[in-house]
């Protein structure tokens, strides 16, 4: 049995939620189950972590995370940091080793601004939204595999963005993602609230009217709980642009998509941080996953698609 077998085995489907036309299929780990690192957030709370760029100059595909602390930092995919010269996501989930100053591949989500408006990064609260993300980590899987970086395609992830900010008749004088969060921020926000992580809830299968849309799972579900609100706000931005259908995702079909996960093939590579970083494709699915000592940390997976929008 692989790792990501092995980790879904772990884990029970509880009684979904939902909101409008996003829906929540809860993942359960019984038991509490504390994390041994920190989320970014916990850790710019303890002022213990710095998010740079990585000189003056600045590189558009990299920043610099020093952490000052004596436990490890996670840092998600996707996740989204504000300031310093433009916007950026990580590129893939990482552990940052404690006591440690680390370069860290991110896509930048603002493609009009390059002038410093902050000498930090500040944490955004959110991820990037579900489709792009989805798109993204498959141009840095393609990427690892084609020249062992962990690169995007950047001018088509700015062009992601683009449409998806007509699409929603947004202006942004910079071509910030920000821009699309910040005019349905009250909208999103209501999605957040309607659908609240629940006991031991340690990830969840997503999906937007009657199709599944991706799952992120964790080790821990201090994990989630810290960090659920930004994921239904990735998932909830799509979900603006679907038609508000009745049809609701069933059990079955969440079910069905976390055994395809478990049963794609996997390939290994020595992760940015600790661990190793763990690539999925094949014709049904596409994900990836941080493994640190034997365990799955942190895993994210999508329906494989030729064409997101």
């Amino acid at each position: 049995m692989t790792l990501i077998a092995s980790a879904l085995a772990d884990i029970t489907m509880g009684e979904p939620t939902s909101f409008r036309n996003l829906t929540v299929f809860p993942l359960i780990k019984g038991g509490h189950h504390a994390a041994d690192y920190q989320t970014l957030d916990e850790a710019l709370g303890l002022g213990g972590i710095r998010l740079t760029e990585v000189s003056d100059a600045g590189s558009v595909p990299e920043l610099k995370v020093t952490n000052s602390l004596d436990r490890p930092v996670l840092l998600l995919d996707g996740e989204e940091l504000v300031g310093a010269k433009q916007n950026r996501v990580f590129n893939l989930t990482i552990l940052v080793a404690a006591n440690t100053e680390l370069l860290v591949p991110v896509s930048c989500v603002e493609a009009g601004r390059w002038q410093r408006s902050s000498a930090e990064f500040k944490r955004a609260g959110r991820a990037q939204y579900a489709a792009g993300r989805a798109e993204r980590m498959e141009q840095v899987s393609e990427s690892l595999n084609r020249v062992g970086k962990r690169y995007s395609a950047q001018s088509e992830v700015w062009k992601h963005i683009d449409a998806k900010r007509q699409r929603m008749s947004v202006a942004s004088e910079t071509g910030a993602m920000s821009d699309i969060y910040e005019k349905f921020e009250g909208t999103v926000d209501e999605y957040v609230k309607g659908l609240p992580a629940k006991e031991h809830q340690v990830g969840a299968v997503f999906a937007i009217g009657g199709e599944v849309v991706g799952l992120d799972l964790f080790d821990a579900d201090t994990t989630y709980q810290a960090l659920a609100e930004s994921l239904v706000r990735s998932y909830a931005l799509d979900a603006l642009e679907s038609p508000r259908v009745e049809a609701t995702a069933t059990a079955d079909a969440a079910a069905a998509f976390l055994k395809a996960v478990g049963a794609a093939p996997s390939a290994s590579f020595k992760a940015v941080g600790l661990g190793d970083d763990l690539r999925l494709r094949d014709a049904a699915v596409s994900g990836a996953a941080l493994s640190v000592d034997g365990g799955i940390v942190h895993l994210c997976a999508y329906p494989a698609a030729a064409d997101r929008r």
